[in-house]
């Protein structure tokens, strides 16, 4: 006689039953994934071949030179060390801290960060760094002064060249009407 019944149909407590009696789930159909087109669907028009646009070249006079003479050209230029004598440029100037200019500036865009001692005309732009220290007269579009920069002259800018042309007229015609009256 056995003490345990070895052909019993009852599951162990210790093992998991699992139930055989329902048939497993079939796998969900998965639908093929979506591809993207990217082909355009319109062409776009042939652009006209222009002549590409010639770079502006940048020159530099070094922090340990010092030169005396005139710059023209239509490139930038960028000042580090110490230049006397007048800057005529199509392109941008830039001052940096610690260079040192004596003369006059024509450029498209000029930004002192050094030392300027001239005029600055016709610029579109000019942008006074806290650094800046400029002594001279002040003509362009427009005028950006950081705070602790230092200028000591006459500025105009926001006129243009029909504008400041006109109220200079006007100017000396008041001030001839005064002489002549002698007020």
């Amino acid at each position: 006689m056995a003490i345990f019944n070895t052909q019993s149909n009852a599951p162990k407590k210790d093992q998991p039953s699992f139930a055989a009696d329902t048939p497993p789930a079939a796998a969900p159909q998965r639908e093929a994934p979506a591809v993207a087109d990217f082909t355009p669907t319109q062409t776009t028009p042939p652009r006209p071949a222009a002549a590409p646009e010639p770079v502006a070249k940048e020159s530099l006079i070094a922090a340990d030179l010092t030169i005396e003479g005139k710059i023209e050209g239509s490139g930038h230029v960028r000042i580090a060390g110490r230049f006397k004598g007048d800057v005529n440029v199509q392109g941008n100037l830039r001052v940096e801290e610690g260079a040192k200019l004596n003369g006059g500036v024509k450029a498209r865009q000029v930004v002192v960060a050094g030392e300027l001692d001239g005029n600055i005309q016709s610029a579109e732009k000019v942008e006074l760094l806290a650094s800046a220290v400029l002594t001279g007269d002040v003509k362009a579009g427009s005028l950006t002064v950081a705070a602790g920069s230092k200028i000591r002259g006459h500025v105009e800018c926001g006129w243009d060249a029909s504008e400041a042309s006109g109220r200079r007229g006007k100017a000396e015609v008041v001030e001839q009407r005064e002489r002549a009256t002698g007020s």
